[in-house]
């Protein structure tokens, strides 16, 4: 190495030559953060600085390296060849890099991420919710994981009901970039949409990862999805259930009529065929009105009369049964 390409890693991290392990630490998160290629987007010099200070720190930060790197300078590395290092399993200032697979398993835990180490990175990102093809979403609350050989980002993006099931564009802000991205109709919660080459860029090999959408689905006050079907609750009245009746329910696409058969039971459940969550190979599932007797409970003189004439006359008994019943 020439006496031109000697690199001063206590200069790079600010620090000095006494600096002990825990300074070293606090320098190398400050300066991590401040020029990590996540906050940087496209920057080639802050890129190239946190190149320098991920090295800085990989040796300052490990006391055997620091040691050669103290006494023979810029020859440290061809000093220490043929003598054993310090071993990853040391407890270095309070640090045991046994348990890191990597510098950027480390690199994971010091900004706060979580999960499996993996070469994925994962992100938490929300987007607006308005109205389909109007959305204009902003990434929020990321944390850096693993960056393994490529840069791929998990992204979380939150639909309306009435988004996922028509399909919705949303534009999205990546760094300086702007892209558009094209929801399917009938996507559900946990739904993985990869958007290629549109993840991070891996600042040593410069390939660019892809984006990964999780999709996550606002609760909807009426309806619920379970698998391909829809599913709500409808409530009649005691005359309706008792008599029959015709009822409009809502389905996605629009009200129906939709006819009770006499003497329905609270819990029964009728089925729209073809109402249900759009199917990604063609067609829809079935929507399933779950019928709710729900007794009046502010009654005028009139109806109150009626009713207790009907329990006069009443000769129906729905408990019977409960006679025999025995422990």
């Amino acid at each position: 190495m020439a006496a031109t390409d000697f690199k001063d890693y206590y200069a790079i991290l600010g620090i000095s030559k006494t600096a002990t392990s825990e300074e070293i630490k606090q320098a190398f998160r400050k300066l991590a953060r401040k020029y990590h290629p996540d906050v940087n987007p496209n920057n080639k010099q802050a890129e190239a600085k946190f190149k320098e200070v991920n090295e800085a720190y990989e040796v300052l930060f490990d006391p055997d390296k620091r040691k050669k790197y103290d006494q023979f300078g810029q020859y440290w590395k061809q000093a220490g060849q043929g003598f054993p290092s310090g071993g990853v399993g040391a407890d270095m200032g309070g640090v045991d890099f046994g348990q890191y697979g990597s510098f950027n398993d480390f690199l994971t835990e010091l900004f706060g991420g979580a999960g499996p180490r993996s070469g994925r990175q994962s992100y938490s990102y929300r987007t607006s919710t308005g109205r389909p093809s109007s959305g204009f979403g902003g990434f929020n609350d990321f944390g850096f994981q693993d960056a393994g050989g490529t840069q791929d980002t998990e992204a979380i993006i939150t639909l309306t009901l009435a988004e996922a099931f028509s399909g919705v564009q949303k534009r999205f802000s990546l760094g300086t970039e702007t892209i558009d991205v094209r929801i399917p109709a009938g996507a559900k919660a946990g739904t993985r949409l990869r958007v290629k080459g549109k993840g991070q860029i891996n600042p040593m090999s410069q390939q660019r990862g892809d984006l990964y959408l999780k999709v996550e689905l606002q609760p909807h006050s009426f309806f619920q999805i379970e698998g391909d079907h829809l599913v709500c609750e409808v409530l009649i009245t005691p005359d309706e259930a008792t008599l029959g009746a015709a009822i409009d329910v809502p389905t996605p696409d629009g009200h129906v009529n939709v006819k009770l058969p006499a003497g329905v039971r609270s819990g029964q459940s009728l089925r729209l065929r073809g109402k249900g969550w759009p199917i990604a190979k063609g067609g829809r599932g079935d929507q399933f009105v779950k019928v709710a007797i729900a007794p009046p409970k502010d009654l005028s003189p009139q109806e109150r009369e009626y009713y207790e004439k009907i329990r006069a006359i009443r000769t129906y008994n729905p408990r019977s049964h409960l006679e025999q019943v025995k422990l």
